[in-house]
């Protein structure tokens, strides 16, 4: 019971923290960054599909983003979603491939993504706070369950105390990365 509850809260606060990274890298740095435009669904096939399954996507240049279709018949239609998609990027496409020349940041942009940052950081917190509160209240149980003893369910509690401490920092230490892109040639 004790090693399941904490396997439990450690794969819970780990899929929190996968969670934020990936949101993470939809975040805009002053660098092209393939991760910009993960979030793009295309309309092809009669379904949405999600980009990188339709294309290579690559930054071959800092500025610069290059799709490369699998299909080149989809090239429309991934333009479309591409201008469709609230990113304020304007896709070139020549028939074999689309580029997009990705902005340089102005410095009020590059704080509205800070403060994006810290909310998707606290977000994450949040998230593995309440792993914590679930997993001590299986601790909880188990010890009223007579399946942990007192000293086991401190202990537990404890562990798991250490577990919320080690992921909280390992998002401070991933935000301040991120924080860091962002401001970076600013």
């Amino acid at each position: 019971m004790y090693d399941e509850i904490l396997l439990d809260t450690e794969e819970r606060m780990d899929k929190a923290l996968d969670h934020l990274r990936n949101n993470l890298a939809g975040i805009r740095t002053g660098r092209a960054n393939p991760g910009l435009v993960d979030s793009i669904r295309v309309e092809c096939y009669g379904s949405q599909t999600p980009l990188k399954q339709l294309a290579n996507v690559g930054c071959p240049e800092p500025q610069q983003i290059v799709i490369r279709p699998y299909d080149p018949s989809v090239i429309k239609d991934i333009e479309k979603a591409i201008v469709a998609s609230d990113l304020g990027y304007n896709p070139q496409g020549d028939g074999r491939l689309i580029r997009i020349n990705v902005p340089a940041l102005s410095g009020e942009v590059r704080k509205k993504m800070v403060t994006r940052i810290k909310e998707l950081s606290e977000e994450a917190k949040v998230s593995i706070r309440n792993v914590r509160r679930d997993g001590n209240k299986a601790a909880d149980q188990g010890e009223k369950d007579n399946a942990l003893t007192e000293d086991d369910r401190d202990l537990l509690k404890d562990e798991i105390q250490k577990l919320t401490n080690s992921y909280e920092n390992k998002v401070n230490d991933a935000a301040k990365a991120r924080e860091a892109e962002v401001m970076e040639d600013a």
